[in-house]
């Protein structure tokens, strides 16, 4: 578990500091996930935030109905068409969440040192008196002097829209709590949270099932987002689930860690799913502060070493209202880089937030700056000591592909791929230049009709720091001949010449497969 610091490359010139940051065609190595909703639904909106940097659309299932996301999801299509950016898409579930129904919408003010009664009965109205809560076991889960807190839309930490309440006495099915700060909740939903506190409700909800066989389905999306996973055996259960529904049998499924139930269970929830998502809101609730980087560090490097993508939440909260981040906010996102994490997941800074395209702009320069002083030297070594000796063949052939590409100051690895393994794994070992996964589709036949593979695992590597996919013409197969192979590569150089990341005399890393081999091979550009 312990992890070594990850420390700067060398002294940096302090006026070099104030250099302006040189702009490039990727943004950034480490990923974007955006919330879309209210704020970000427009085509022009979308078309602003793709631009910016974000490569996967979240959908909060834990609002709005399925008519409405589709009505985004329509809107973000026209916009990958129109910016001819990929975008993958991301499905989050509500799951053993416990939500206050305030059906009037009316605000309610809770003053402090006040009483309030959570209540199971949904029929009473919402007021400063009776919360009406979604959850009928509260009452045999918490015991008196248990923290519950309660929060408008997402945990903001901000105190007048957030309440920390204390059990006082259990009567029955309603709890009755002592509210500790003053605070006006406005809105039609308010998460509860009871901190450290075991709630028996299914990790898919028969809601959430519903919404992935049918818009989920319909869609086909790339991404599940497991909420509130606790144990393993809640991620096998999605796959056995996923694995009934057609196409969404490639669909990945990231577990997001929300509470100490989840976090002592961590490797082997890590062992099951394809990516981890720390969802430090309610992860803040459930640890002490002084706790909750220690668990980032561990965990990030715990998802490194295993070569899944690891995702970090909650970053610019300030930026739902503001222009720019706080010190802490910016130094916190390039920590998450320096940790290692491969994507940030902005939720309501887009989803409600006034500046969704400036927050993703801002996220991906803070990024980019990180990303030039990460001690790339120090994490290979200590990935490959960590992975040890006998390497499998896959293995070895990343880890060169990344070490020749370094020595020889290479300017992009090129991979071959069909089913994205081989550059996730050259991901893994974060080489400073980009890697371009060209995706060669495969052909698919279920003795009705022939299809082609290869979108889904194009779409699924853009969650991975430094992956940027690209679809082969699929006349050429991956495991073709080298004539076939060239005019593939010759393809892939144009894309990175037009992309800006190839000029002239660089020098290029290519992996790919020759007949049964592996063959890594380094390339000089002519004029």
């Amino acid at each position: 578990m312990h992890s070594s610091h990850l420390l700067l490359e060398e002294p940096i010139r302090m006026a070099s500091i104030l250099e302006p940051s040189k702009a490039t065609f990727f943004p950034a190595m480490t990923k974007i996930v955006g919330t879309l909703g209210p704020k970000s639904r427009s085509v022009e909106v979308i078309s602003g935030c793709l631009k910016a940097g974000m490569s996967v659309a979240r959908f909060d299932f834990s609002w709005g109905d399925p008519e409405y996301h589709q009505e985004t999801l329509e809107n973000l299509k026209a916009s990958v068409k129109l910016t001819k950016k990929l975008c993958a898409v991301m499905l989050d579930t509500v799951g053993a969440e416990l939500q206050v129904v305030n059906k009037s919408e009316k605000a309610i003010s809770l003053e402090a040192d006040a009483l309030v009664v959570l209540t199971p009965d949904q029929d009473q109205e919402a007021s400063s008196a009776v919360l009406p809560i979604n959850f009928d076991g509260l009452s045999k889960s918490v015991k008196k002097g248990d923290t519950i807190f309660l929060g408008q839309y997402l945990f903001t930490g901000s105190e007048t829209t957030s309440v920390w309440l204390e059990v006082e006495e259990v009567k029955g099915c309603d709890v009755v709590c002592i509210v500790k700060n003053s605070a006006t909740l406005a809105g039609a939903l308010f998460t509860l949270h009871a901190s450290q506190v075991h709630i028996d409700m299914p990790t898919l909800s028969v809601k959430d099932k519903e919404v992935i066989s049918t818009w989920g389905l319909k869609n086909k999306i790339d991404f599940l987002s497991l909420s509130y996973t606790r144990h393993a055996e809640d991620v096998r259960q999605a796959r056995e689930f996923l694995s009934k529904l057609g196409d969404l049998h490639q669909t990945q499924i990231f577990a997001k860690i929300e509470n100490i139930e989840g976090l002592t269970h961590f490797d082997e929830i890590l062992q099951e799913a394809d990516g981890i998502i720390l969802s430090r809101g309610n992860l803040g609730i459930d640890l002490p502060p002084e706790k909750v980087f220690l668990f980032q560090k561990a965990a990030l490097y715990k998802c490194n070493m295993a070569g899944k993508p690891a995702v970090v939440t909650r970053v610019v909260d300030s930026m739902t209202d503001n222009l720019r981040p706080t010190r802490a906010e910016a130094t916190d996102v390039a920590n998450a880089v320096l940790d290692g994490s491969d994507a940030i997941l902005l939720g309501a800074e887009t989803l409600r937030g006034l500046y969704p395209v400036e927050t993703i702009s801002t996220v991906g320069k803070i990024c980019a700056e990180a990303e030039k002083v990460f001690n790339q030297d120090l994490y290979f070594k200590r990935t490959t000591k960590y992975v040890g000796e006998p390497m499998t063949h896959l293995e070895s052939i990343a880890s060169s592909a990344v070490r020749a590409a370094i020595k020889v100051k290479a300017s992009v690895i090129i991979c071959f791929t069909s089913s994205g393994r081989a550059a996730r794994l050259i991901a893994k070992y974060r080489p400073t230049m980009p890697v371009l996964s060209v995706v060669v589709p495969r052909l698919k036949t279920n003795q009705l009709k022939w299809s082609f593979s290869g979108a889904f695992e194009a779409r699924q590597s853009l969650i991975v720091r430094g992956l940027f996919p690209m679809l082969a013409d699929p006349s050429h197969p991956a495991e073709s001949t080298s004539a076939t192979n060239e005019s593939v590569l010759k393809v892939a150089l144009a894309h990175g010449k037009t992309a800006g990341v190839i000029k002239s005399h660089d020098r290029v890393v290519v992996c790919q497969k020759v007949g049964d081999a592996s063959v890594v091979k380094i390339i000089e550009l002519e004029d």
